[in-house]
């Protein structure tokens, strides 16, 4: 074998390294989840950390892995910085993990269903009917993420119920008209909690089949 040769497949091994250096910056469920959190929005540290249950000192550790591949960026505010997504292609890559997973592995149905709970009860609705429906204006829409999510972005005329709040927010909902609740993606629970407790009051409720990012992926408008 010619040093050219080694020179050539060293290049090659070095190249599909980099091109894996993404999938070990996502091979932890933590790192996975700030990125489906930071593509709400961003966020500070001490936020992310509230979010996913870790101290800042390991929320930190991951942001760092995040940043070293390049799939995170920040901004400084005063005291406080701020993560968000390097690009919408970082979302568009982790959606497109998550949904493989969904589709090869049995075991996520299991693993859903012990954090979601059952919910065949629970009425979906697709994006195309609830454009459909929105054109039409014969539905309540509501918005069950927190409020800087909702903050920095929502589908036209969504009403904030946000989690920590929403018993109170759903009293204050117009009497009249079905309700649409839509959260941060599939696997969302917010969105669930609020189509049951509606539901348990005798109202007509559903979920958006996903959440904000595949709206506006797909095109959808978002208010800021």
């Amino acid at each position: 074998m010619t040093t050219s040769t080694i020179s050539r497949r060293q290049a090659k091994d070095a190249l599909y390294d980099g091109f894996a250096s993404i999938a070990r910056a996502l091979a932890s469920g933590r790192r996975a989840e700030i990125v489906d959190l930071l593509s709400q929005g961003e966020r500070t540290v001490e936020q992310i950390a509230t979010e996913i249950g870790q101290s800042v000192a390991n929320t930190s550790h991951h942001l760092r892995a995040l940043a070293r591949a390049q799939l995170v960026t920040t901004r400084r505010a005063g005291t406080h910085i701020h993560y968000r997504l390097a690009s919408p292609k970082v979302a568009d890559a982790w959606a497109a993990l998550r949904d493989l997973a969904t589709e090869q592995l049995e075991e996520i149905d299991t693993l859903a269903t012990a954090y979601l709970g059952d919910r065949h009860e629970l009425a979906t609705i697709t994006r195309e009917e609830l454009l459909a429906r929105l054109e039409q204006g014969d539905l309540v829409l509501i918005d069950v993420r927190p409020d800087a999510e909702y903050a920095a972005g929502h589908l036209p005329g969504a009403i904030s119920t946000p989690p920590d709040r929403l018993e109170v927010a759903l009293d204050e909902l117009p009497d009249e008209g079905d309700v649409v609740a839509y959260c941060r993606g599939p696997y969302c629970v917010y969105a669930d909690d609020a189509v049951r407790t509606l539901q348990a009051r005798g109202r007509q409720a559903s979920r958006l089949e996903d959440g904000l990012p595949e709206w506006r992926r797909h095109g959808g408008t978002v208010e800021p």
